[in-house]
């Protein structure tokens, strides 16, 4: 998992609420377990005007040239900004996963899905609660400025604007070491690699019928 410290990035407004994980990345392309290869398909019926199935080759679909993904001002962006209850619905893990692979390290709303919120820091995306004014205000200001860019700093739990604002969001201490650190469940498990084995070597010398 990539580690995340600071960021200044491109914002990119989805100016919708009760976004669901179907919506980010819908059911027929959940069949790979892999966690890369997601992000040509993120938004997929909002952002073609067919209909999408894994395999298709997505540089030959018809784009809807009216989805922000798709407006050249927002290409390259790594900040998501979005309204409430953002990954509502089922609790496929596909939906950071596709967040991620397409680019984005960071999500800002007033609210999250608990499930969504949760499998973001397990895939090292950053989910920003801030206060529904300053999302009010992230997105007038993102209206009405190309190139609008926020610094995200997990250190210092901060979201600066090229106005000179500084929002500050909650985080627990141990989700802010995964993300600073780049661990996920598994990283942080094999750090205790050699203990596991010490302890593996002494349950099979005392219980052999175990083996």
């Amino acid at each position: 998992m990539r580690a995340f410290t600071t960021l200044d990035g491109l914002v990119c407004p989805l100016d919708r609420a009760n976004v669901d994980t179907d919506a980010i990345i819908p059911k027929q392309f959940l069949k790979s377990i892999k966690r890369a290869g997601f992000g040509p398909n993120l938004f997929d019926e909002w952002r073609y005007l067919d209909h999408g199935e894994p395999g298709m080759d997505n540089s030959r679909r018809p784009l809807n040239r009216d989805f922000v993904l798709n407006m050249p001002r927002f290409q390259g962006a790594e900040i998501l900004l979005a309204r409430e209850n953002f990954g509502c619905g089922s609790s496929r893990e596909h939906a950071p996963w596709a967040l991620e692979d397409y680019g984005f390290r960071a999500v800002i709303a007033p609210s999250f899905a608990d499930i969504f919120f949760n499998n973001c820091y397990k895939n090292g995306l950053l989910p920003i609660v801030l206060s529904a004014s300053a999302v009010d205000r992230l997105f007038v200001e993102c209206a009405t400025h190309l190139d609008y860019r926020l610094a995200v700093d997990l250190d210092k739990q901060t979201v600066s604007t090229p106005s000179g604002l500084h929002y500050h969001f909650d985080i627990t201490a141990h989700r802010k070491h995964c993300l600073l650190n780049g661990l996920d469940e598994i990283g942080l498990t094999l750090r205790h690699a050699d203990k596991i084995r010490a302890f593996e070597a002494t349950i099979a010398a005392e219980r052999p019928w175990l083996r």
